[in-house]
């Protein structure tokens, strides 16, 4: 199971947008606001069988200001979504980003850095743009993230790029993962050489 853990500044319209246009190829721009969301999905992808849940807090302003602490754990990747028309929407994915790449605490700490994609929203408002593209560049480039803009509401294609660019990462750092995760025999072998090594050094 891949966790995807979807976020978006309460003051724009919400990520559910993003989610429902990937899950149905529809665009609805109004949603209820009150309440969190879970999504789930089947999908192929790289000749596997993947299943997908997505969970969108961005439908609860109440929660702006929330830690992440939790999602730290739990979430394989993070797909932070900014208004280009709304400054303050940028400035909290800025406060996002730095949050979940901020160090961890040796008891929370992740074997792979999660996986982040910055999304800029509403591309088709570049006339009232208030986010230019080398602001957004510096951030993502500075927090080790994936970067890209769209529109939602007209762009069916580049939505569904954007979650298959997140879900291809969550899988390169599995593999990472794999590969630093010693293996049974390995781990038993250097056990053996430690203890034997201390008998040996105490004769």
């Amino acid at each position: 199971m891949l966790f995807l853990h979807l976020i978006f500044n309460e003051k724009s319209v919400s990520v559910t947008a993003l989610t429902v246009r990937f899950l149905t190829k529809r665009f609805i721009g109004e949603y209820a606001t009150n309440f969190e969301s879970i999504y789930k999905k089947h999908l192929y992808l790289e000749g596997k069988q993947l299943n997908l849940e997505i969970y969108d807090s961005c439908s609860q302003p109440q929660k702006a200001k929330f830690s992440l602490t939790s999602e730290l754990h739990w979430a394989d990747g993070f797909i932070i979504v900014y208004d280009i028309s709304d400054k303050s929407s940028f400035a909290f994915a800025k406060a996002l980003i730095y949050r979940i790449r901020e160090p961890q605490t040796s008891h929370c700490k992740r074997a792979v850095e999660s996986a982040v994609l910055l999304v800029g929203n509403k591309q088709d408002l570049c006339h009232v743009r208030e986010v230019g593209w080398g602001e957004r560049q510096k951030l993502a480039l500075d927090n080790r993230c994936q970067f890209c803009e769209l529109s939602a509401a007209e762009q069916s294609l580049e939505v569904e790029m954007m979650f298959i660019r997140i879900i291809k990462g969550i899988l390169t750092n599995f593999k990472l993962k794999e590969k630093r995760r010693p293996s049974g025999s390995k781990s038993m072998t250097k056990l053996i050489n430690n203890v034997f090594g201390e008998r040996r050094k105490s004769v």
